[in-house]
């Protein structure tokens, strides 16, 4: 077993394609890229959001991060509508790689059906999914 469950919050669901999704308090999702995969882009120099008021599908690109290495999109992980960008990324998309799980979100959404997200990841299954992918 690897140190990754360790860092996995307990309060997250997850894509097996490495976006995290959080429920809080208002109903609203807030959705990021987990640890792993930072790690696996490496340092990020761009990162593209929504727009406010977009409606996505479950799966659907929603966003762009770009690395020195690669750019990767970013999937919604459940149907919704955009309600928030983190700002605070146009001028430091570092962000995700220093607090991919707190100051490194990406977008909120208001979810078309929150039980959506009872279909995603928990944190343990996220957890074995990575360690088998080593």
């Amino acid at each position: 077993m690897s140190s990754t469950s360790n860092q996995i919050p307990g309060d997250l669901r997850f894509l097996a394609s490495h976006e995290w999704a959080r429920q809080l308090d208002n109903g609203e999702i807030e959705i990021g890229i987990s640890d792993h995969a930072q790690d696996a882009l490496g340092e990020l120099v761009f990162v593209e959001l929504p727009d406010i008021g977009d409606d996505f599908a479950a799966g659907a690109e929603t966003a762009v991060v770009e690395s020195v290495k690669a750019a990767s999109d970013i999937y919604c992980p459940i149907a919704g509508t955009i309600t928030a960008t983190n700002d605070q990324l146009e001028e430091s998309p570092e962000l995700v790689n220093q607090q991919p799980y707190s100051d490194g979100w990406l977008f909120r959404l208001q979810p078309s059906n929150p039980n959506e997200l009872t279909s995603l990841l928990d944190a343990t299954s996220y957890a074995a999914s990575l360690d088998s992918d080593e």
